[in-house]
This record gives C-alpha cells, structure tokens and sequence, in this order.
C-alpha cells in the first residue's frame, strides 16, 4: 500500500494543478474546491505513509542506462517532510479561500501552490540523484512564480528574480556533486552513494560535500545567501507559510541530514556547516529585532530558526534538527498565517501604524500568541522541546563559544517575537486602522496549527525511534517520549535557556529604563538594518546575472529555422560524443 500512498501524494497535487488550471479563473469557486480536495487528500495520504518507515523502496520505475532507476523510497526522513508539506500545504490552500478571494488569476496561483507541494514530496522521497535536481528545480521555478504572483508590482517580480537566481547557484552546487558521484561511482543512487562513499578520492569527496553545502544553504536562505527570503514576502502570505517556512526551504536542511553519514568524516565539513547555521541565527535575529514589516520580521525569523537547524546538523544532532524543523513548520506557519490574517484585515504590513488590534481581533491575537510563544521556547510549546534538543546536541558535538552564541540567539528570538506581538496586538492604537477577525476559512487553520503548536512535542519518542531505525549509524539509543522530556527538564542547559528567553521578554518590557544600552547598541542596530552590507553583494550578484542574460538576447533570433537548425546540430554533435564514447 506504500506505493499507492506514496503516488497519490505526489500525484493528487499535480491533478489538481491541472484541473484548476483547465476549469478557468471564470469558475473561481471551482477552483478553490479543486484545490482544497487535491491537497487534503494529499495530505491524508501521505499520513497514511506513517506505518511503512523502514526505507524500503516502494516505487521503481527502471530506465537503464544512464539514469539507471527513478526510484522512491519512504524512511522517517522522507516520511515526515512529506507530512510536513502536504499537511502544511493543504491548510495554506484552505486558508487561500478566505484569503484570496476575490484574485485575479486564482489558476496560475493555485497551479503553482499545488504543484509545489506535489515536488516537495518528491524531492524528499527520491532516491535518484537526477530526480532530486529537477525536483529541486521545479520547486525554484514554483517559488519565484509565486513570489511574482502579482506580476505588476515591481517589488513582487523583483524578489521572484532574485529568488530563483540566488537559489539557482546552490543548484550548481547540487548538480555538480551529483555528476561527480556519476563519474566516479557510475550510479545517480543516493543509497548506493552513501556506501561506497568512502572508496571516493578525499578531494573529490570534499568536493561534493562542500558543493551539496553551497546547495542547502542557497536553498535554506542561510550565511551569505539570506537576503533572498525576506524578499520573497512579496508573495501572497500562504504562500510565505507553505514555501518560506514549512516546505521549500527546509529541503537544504533535508539535504544536509541526508548526506550527513558520508560527508561528516570530510575535514572542516562539520565545522563550517556549525558555523554557517550560528551566523546565520545571529544575523537574522538582529534583523527581525531592527525589522518593522510584520511578514520580514518573520522571514529573518525563519532564517534564524532555519539555522538552530543547520547548526544541529554540523553538531550530529540530526535527530535534534529535523524535530526542530518540524516544530518550526507548525508554529511558523501559523505565524505566517495570523500575520496574513492580520495583513488581510488591516491592509498594511507596517507594525508602527498598527497597535490594540487583539481587541478587534481576539481570535488571531490568540493564535499569534501561541506561535510566538512557541518561537521563544516557552514549556509546553513544541519549540521549547525541539530547541533544546538543539542546544543540547551543539553541547555534545560543538565547541563552547559556538553554543554561546546560540544561547544569546535564544534570548534575541524572545526580545523579537515579544516586540512584534506587542507592537501588533497590544498598546494603544497608533493609526485609525480597522480590523476584523478572521473568516471561517482562514480560522480553520489557524485553529489546527494553534493546536499543533501545544501537542506535536508529544511524538518525540516515536520521532526519535524512527530515526534511529532508519540512521544506524547515529548510534541513538531507544528511549521513549516521557524519558526524553524527563532527560531535557533535567538538563541544566534548558532551564538557562528558559532564563535566556524570559530575559528576553523582559527586555522589551523594560525597554525605556534600559534606553542607555539601546543607544550603545545603535551602531549594530544600523548595520543589521541594511542586512551587514549582504544586501548590496546578494544585489549585485542578481544585476550581474541579468546583464549576461541580457547580453546573450543577441543569439536569439526570433527566426524559428535558425533554431531548428540549433537543435539538429546540438543533438547531431550530442549523439557523436555517445556513440565514440561506446567504442
């Protein structure tokens, strides 16, 4: 039954992208139907994929020769981000009703949305090298063409070009390795890969190690290629809660975790995967601390998050990582979610014009509570368990002065998310601005994630079980939920960091009595406003690749005969080099 499971969650999404499309924007309650059915039956399906973790392959389509197999296969890694983004997809789609009603070109946006979700499970499910880059691929052309949904806002076509163009070099890295894997071992097998990894010359290993990390970090927003996500918040907000912080950018975090076992013995690999993740932590949160457009301070805030979970992975906690982006998921979409909620009510993004709006809205103010809460680490909030899974696996497997910055991480994200929350819901109004709560529509996954956020620590146990299944080599010993929880309450480090992140909130509290600091801190205040100076070199990177594109126009000539004759001579030249190659 894997396999049916399996292809219906791939599968139901790209249907349902094509039956939107076909129906047309004149039937727009069609379309909102059409895609509600195909996610949430996606999601049930890959939920239903939960019994059949033991990483067998449940799909074999065999091609032979150079592609070798274009097989799936379903362990606890991929399992779960397949959960994760078809659950996550599914409620961003129910909240679209609500939220995009009314749009122009609901099949385009829904199209994209659907076949997003339907690559992201394939990505993750793969175990062909040459499927994970096209579906990585696909992902990047799905994400800049939902950045620039609204193709006539500058700003919105902007961040979609500079998305895919910054994304697109952590794909050479990605295409790279897996061509060197090629040539060297003759397979495109991921399993196959990781076996023989060892038998690969040091430099070639290295290699691809460091390629594959150039990948992830592309594609997770992380140090220096972070400038990317906050201007993706030009996207319609449930695409910001699907792509830009439950799905797409967790696939280079997927990407480090699977890869771990073969590249952890490259030296300096581990090292400069910690450090990438710290950096990253640091500078995104004074930025979300200097940011004042609600959906950036959640963007900086993701990138922030994204590397606890990179920085676990250099640290060998993948267990630790990948609970955390699964926490991260839940609570960050419902954050995203309020925030759109909140965006959609009042028409501004800008937190200095808003202020008392949780007396209007008390039901979001509710829920963006709950997620912020969950952000800081509070008890009984899944980010509290899964953040301090991280910390505690950077104290085993990092250097002190890393975790250092990690806890100073930790009380950052409780200073921001509690000005954010302040600046948003409570004080007093600070513009006639009118809000209203949210609709039936936009409530229900609000509601379902505000849930989420409260219980999904409580599958930790069987989480670390699967994983340590499927990861022999990590060496996890079995242990059940309740003994995890008891071992994390009893771990000084926790309760440090739950000082840290109270410390935090107290912080904004105080914030008048402790101006003299603020104002010797101005400087780093300024620098983090203007992105450390990444924002002028990410920039500069994106008018580059565009003034070459832009020179090459030149080779296009518009006649189709000379193009013809391109592609004759291309394939003629291409089936030469094949055949002296067989001989």
């Amino acid at each position: 039954m894997a396999n049916i499971y399996l292809f219906l969650a791939i599968g139901l999404p790209w249907l349902g992208a094509i039956l939107v499309w076909l129906v047309g924007d004149t039937h727009p309650r069609w379309q909102h139907g059409l895609a509600v059915v195909s996610s949430v039956f996606a999601g049930i399906a890959a939920l239903l994929l939960l019994p059949y973790t033991a990483g067998y392959v449940v799909l074999n389509i065999p091609l032979g020769g150079v592609f070798g197999n274009f097989t799936f296969i379903t362990d606890s890694l991929s399992v779960f981000l397949s959960v994760i983004a078809t659950v996550i997809g599914s409620l961003a789609v129910i909240f679209s009703v609500g939220y995009m009603k009314g749009e122009a070109q609901l099949g385009r946006y829904y199209a994209f949305v659907l076949w997003f979700i339907g690559a992201m499970v394939a990505l993750v499910s793969t175990s062909n090298f040459l499927l994970i880059f096209v579906f990585w691929e696909i992902t990047a052309l799905c994400s800049y063409g939902l950045i620039s949904f609204h193709n006539d806002d500058p700003k919105a076509v902007a961040g979609g070009i500079k998305a895919l163009i910054i994304t697109q070099i952590g794909g050479i890295g990605l295409l790279a390795g897996a061509l060197l894997v090629y040539s060297y071992l003759n397979t495109l097998d991921i399993f196959e890969f990781i076996n023989q990894a060892g038998s690969l010359p040091q430099s070639v290993l290295a290699f691809i190690a460091f390629g594959f990390l150039i990948a992830a970090a592309a594609k997770s927003a992380q140090f220096p290629f972070q400038t990317w996500l906050p201007d993706a918040m030009e996207a319609p907000t449930p695409v910001s809660a699907l792509i830009h912080a439950a799905t797409m950018v967790n696939a280079g975090v997927y990407l480090l975790a699977r890869f771990y076992q073969p590249f952890a013995g490259v030296a300096g690999w581990r090292e400069a995967v910690m450090l990438i993740g710290m950096v990253s932590a640091l500078m995104a949160a004074l930025m979300a601390l200097m940011a004042n457009d609600l959906k950036r301070v959640l963007a900086y805030s993701t990138v922030s998050q994204l590397g606890f979970m990179v920085y676990a992975v250099g640290a060998g906690g993948i267990f630790a990582s990948q609970f955390h982006l699964l926490s991260h998921s839940i609570f960050k979409a419902l954050l995203f979610l309020a925030a759109g909620a909140v965006i959609h009510s009042v028409g501004t993004r800008d937190m200095r014009q808003m202020g008392g709006l949780g007396k209007q809205m008390p039901l979001v103010r509710t829920v963006f509570v709950i997620g912020g809460l969950a952000l800081a680490g509070i008890p009984l909030l899944n980010g509290f368990l899964s953040k301090d899974l991280v910390l505690e696996a950077g104290l085993q497997g990092g250097p002190t002065w890393m975790l250092a910055v990690m806890l100073l991480v930790v009380f950052l994200t409780a200073l921001y998310t509690f000005r954010c929350v302040w600046l948003v819901f409570y004080g007093e109004p600070r513009s006639a601005l009118h809000g209203h709560d949210a609709g039936l529509a936009m409530r229900i996954p609000l509601i379902i994630l505000a849930i989420g956020s409260f219980s999904t620590w409580l599958v930790v146990g069987l989480y670390r079980t699967l994983i340590a299944e499927n990861m022999t080599f990590l060496n996890l010993e079995a242990t059940t939920g309740y003994e995890l929880v008891l071992e994390v309450l009893q771990a000084p480090l926790t309760w440090i960091a739950l000082a840290l992140a109270l410390l935090g909130f107290a912080a904004w509290w105080w914030r008048e009595r402790l101006s003299g600091i603020t104002k010797a801190l101005s400087g780093i205040g300024r620098v983090a406003s203007h992105s450390f100076g990444f924002e002028a070199v990410n920039r500069e990177v994106v008018n580059i690749t565009q003034e070459s594109a832009e020179s090459l126009r030149v080779t296009q000539t518009g006649l189709l005969n000379w193009n013809v004759f391109g592609i004759i001579a291309g394939l003629v030249i291409l089936l030469a080099f094949m055949m002296l190659g067989a001989y």
